[in-house]
């Protein structure tokens, strides 16, 4: 601990938080909550993790959820930058890693273009971590030597932007990111690319937290299972027989992570720059 680097003031970290459970977070992320002057987090930062922030007056938050009102990406990259020209020691907090489907890149490199300094913090990405305290491995020998991580924010039924066939052929694991709106979709393309339809799904709902809520399902039966079990995203997909492996490998008692309200509709988004 005693050589962990200082944050110095007019500068950024973006830095990953896991997926829930404030164990995940690393040594570095800690020590950036622990001398930041401001923490800009999104919405998948666990209010697990937030409840162990001291100096709540700190946090800003800046998330962005589907189908909510949600400040621009643009709005939150100003934002960072106007801060840090105050010369604010910036933590931007990021659920599981900023590098994996996270935005951080888009962050990162518009604080390079300002020429504010930044470090990147990775963090326990959903797809592993999450996966995990379910019970489910991303890979085991048995099964896979390839897994696949696609976000489910660009699928559509037109395929655009996804080789359905060639994901089907050469990854015997697949993780989807935000796919809980489009399980259709996912269900379709990949029973119409050669998977079968009794081919093992998992759906993870609120990873490592208390509120963690994992359905077996099937290809075939994913969409009626999501619907009759009421989960809710954000929620981690996982198409492949790794996930027979859960009756064997179901370890977590979300109990264990205690109890606390989630976000509430009072959380203001972040301000556009300019703004105090």
């Amino acid at each position: 601990m005693d050589n962990l680097p200082e944050f110095a003031p007019g500068s950024v970290w973006l830095a990953g938080a896991g997926p829930g459970d404030p164990g995940l977070l690393t040594l570095h992320a800690v020590n950036g909550i622990r001398q930041a002057d401001v923490i800009v987090h999104d919405a998948l930062v666990s209010h697990q993790i937030l409840n162990v922030i001291d100096r709540k007056e700190r946090l800003e938050y800046a998330g962005k959820r589907g189908g909510k009102p949600s400040p621009q990406q643009r709005d939150i990259s100003l934002r960072l930058i106007e801060l840090a020209r105050r010369n604010k020691r910036v933590l931007r907090l990021k659920g599981g890693d900023p590098f994996v489907f996270g935005r951080g890149g888009e962050e990162a490199l518009a604080l390079a273009r300002e020429d504010i300094p930044f470090r990147i913090i990775p963090g326990v990405t959903a797809g592993v971590g999450g996966l995990a305290y379910a019970g489910i491995p991303a890979t085991h020998r048995s099964v896979n030597t390839v897994v696949s991580f696609i976000t489910g924010h660009t699928l559509s039924g037109d395929h655009e932007g996804v080789d359905w066939a060639a994901l089907s052929r050469g990854s015997p694991v697949l993780v989807f990111y935000m796919g809980l709106s489009r399980l259709a979709t996912i269900r379709d393309n990949l029973i119409a690319a050669g998977r079968e339809p009794d081919h093992p799904m998992a759906l993870v709902s609120k990873a490592a937290t208390p509120d963690q809520q994992v359905v077996i399902t099937t290809l075939a039966d994913c969409v009626d299972s999501a619907a009759k079990s009421g989960i809710g995203a954000p929620v981690i997909i996982a198409v492949g027989k790794v996930v027979d492996l859960q009756a064997s490998l179901n370890w977590f008692d979300p109990r264990e992570l205690g109890s606390g309200a989630p976000f509430g509709d009072d959380i203001q988004p972040v301000k556009p720059a300019g703004h105090d």
